[in-house]
């Protein structure tokens, strides 16, 4: 019997937990996320806005998800996506921009901001993406939210609500003028808003069903990260590293009991939380098992490494980034080699047999004898550890907000050097398997983390990648232009959001990486950045 795209939305409603049916009368807002059922209900962000929004006695929020076929429902009800008044979109990875603009069609919703009328539904975007670079999107989005939502949606909502009796235009310029909102038609610099106190709100999954990605219980230790990695956006965009007290956590592990789920701990790097072994040993006292989203190898201990092979790990994974001295020097992270090998072997020493390691290649002053040096070490990690071996190699995208954000894309031709030199070191290596992603994909990821406003057009007639980069060719833009170093001097197009630390911070971060200079990570007191005024 072949089953409807109806009768898979309420499988999928009737195998869930602590969903919530609201009746009418009330702010109607589809969250949507632009990707699965299984991908979304990974994505804590989901769980924590659901609740919030439901948690209002004046919003009814519904959920959408990316369907395999032509028709767009909401899980909860059932309803059209052009039935709500807010349509909500989380925005984690650039790929999903596409699907973002897919999910407005088949919702019937002129994806152009401009063509919408009074009568249309407003359209927001949060999340990382949102945060970090709105413009390539500035056509399609009414409104953007800049930061955590927490702190954001209330108020949001608030004047959503007030304005319900305003024609479109004057409702956007009241939204215009909220902190943490960037709304295109009336461009302005907006600061980001961020939780002081995790505490406050809580971060755990809060709809259960067994049909997402891992299956897992989730619960944030911590958000933002301290550590200055040089090319990464999430350790600048969500300072200040802040982390939510073991109590807490406690309790929310405890109220998981009762679902039977392996924990799923969330954060930048969970190693890094001042009390993990103690909240490993609780979580394994409680009978439960666990996992991580991430840990750093140099500061992973070996209490949470063998609760992670209690929990049934089977691959340990270790992200170095780089594989020598020199590159080790400019991104910052703080990974030695001594560290790698320290985590590998406390994953033997814990029963785990099999291991996968992550770089990246196109780094800003890398050189091929750099990657050179990425096999060498995989050579020896493999020789020290002798189970399985995958190496994870991906191109370089830089992220806007970063010291990292001047730098090019690595041309073509580098990047077919590099993964030729890593695939004949590989290739004489058994047990031992290399993926990547593939250079093209890179390059449009890199075009829309970076991208202005003249891209939206081009992303707002796509569904794909590719039909991305056909739309942007036929539009007559240049992707060298994208895809190049930018001038220090050069106004950069996100540079109207305030993320809490300056240019000249970013600059003289990035010119310490090419000198080789390390900069230590936060520390209490600390008033470098400027995000801790």
């Amino acid at each position: 019997m072949i089953r409807s795209y109806e009768d898979d939305l309420r499988r999928r409603l009737a195998g869930e937990k602590n969903f919530v049916v609201k009746a009418g009368g009330r702010l109607r807002f589809a969250l949507a996320y632009p990707n699965s059922y299984r991908v979304g209900m990974s994505n804590l962000g989901i769980h924590i806005i659901y609740a919030l929004l439901n948690g209002r006695r004046d919003v009814a929020c519904e959920r959408f998800f990316l369907p395999e076929g032509e028709r767009l429902f909401s899980l909860e009800t059932l309803t059209p996506l052009n039935k709500f008044q807010v349509v909500g979109f989380a925005l984690s990875f650039e790929p999903d921009y596409f699907h973002a603009v897919r999910m407005l069609r088949l919702g019937k919703i002129n994806p152009c901001s401009s063509e919408r009328t009074d009568f249309d539904p407003l359209i927001i975007a949060g999340g990382p993406c949102a945060t970090f670079n709105p413009e390539p999107l500035a056509e399609i989005f009414d409104a953007f939210v800049i930061g955590e939502g927490e702190v954001i949606l209330p108020r949001l909502i608030d004047e959503i609500i007030a304005t319900e009796h305003l024609p479109r235009r004057q409702r956007l310029e009241r939204l215009a003028q909220l902190e943490g909102v960037y709304v295109p038609t009336f461009p302005r610099r907006v600061r980001r808003l961020w939780l002081e106190n995790l505490d406050d709100y809580p971060a755990h999954t809060t709809i259960i069903t067994d049909d997402a990605e891992f299956n897992m219980y989730l619960v944030e230790t911590a958000r933002g990260c301290g550590r200055h990695c040089r090319f990464c956006m999430a350790g600048y965009c969500f300072r200040k590293p802040r982390n939510r007290s073991l109590d807490v956590l406690k309790r929310e592990i405890l109220d998981a009991k009762a679902f039977g789920k392996k924990i799923g701990l969330m954060g930048a790097a969970i190693s890094d939380y001042p009390q993990i072994d103690e909240l490993c040993r609780f979580i394994l006292g409680n009978w439960l098992p666990m996992s991580v989203a991430s840990f750093r190898a140099d500061s992973v201990t070996e209490t949470l490494v063998r609760s992670l092979a209690a929990g049934g790990l089977k691959t340990l994974t270790v992200a170095p980034e780089v594989g020598s001295d020199k590159m080790r020097a400019v991104v910052n992270k703080g990974i030695t080699e001594e560290h790698v090998f320290n985590a590998v072997e406390l994953g033997l020493k814990a029963g785990i047999k099999n291991f996968r390691l992550y770089f990246m290649v196109g780094l800003p002053f890398e050189e091929l004898d750099d990657v050179e040096a990425i096999g060498e070490l995989t050579a020896r990690v493999k020789k020290f550890c002798g189970g399985r071996l995958t190496l994870s190699v991906n191109p370089f995208v830089p992220k806007p907000s970063t010291p990292f954000q001047w730098s090019p894309f690595a041309g073509k031709k580098y990047l077919e050097a590099a993964f030729k030199i890593l695939r004949s070191s590989v290739k004489i290596l058994r047990g031992v398997e290399m993926i990547s992603e593939s250079i093209r994909g890179s390059q449009v990821q890199a075009i829309l983390s970076r991208g202005d406003r003249k891209i939206s057009r081009a992303v707002m007639l796509s569904e794909s990648v590719q039909d991305f980069r056909r739309n942007f060719n036929d539009a007559g833009l240049d992707e060298n232009f994208y895809l190049r170093a930018i001038p220090f001097d050069e106004p950069l197009v996100w540079g109207f959001l305030d993320q809490g630390f300056t240019t000249d911070y970013l600059l003289d971060e990035f010119k310490r990486a090419a000198a080789l200079k390390p900069t230590a990570k936060c520390f209490e007191g600390c008033r470098r950045c400027g995000v801790c005024r």
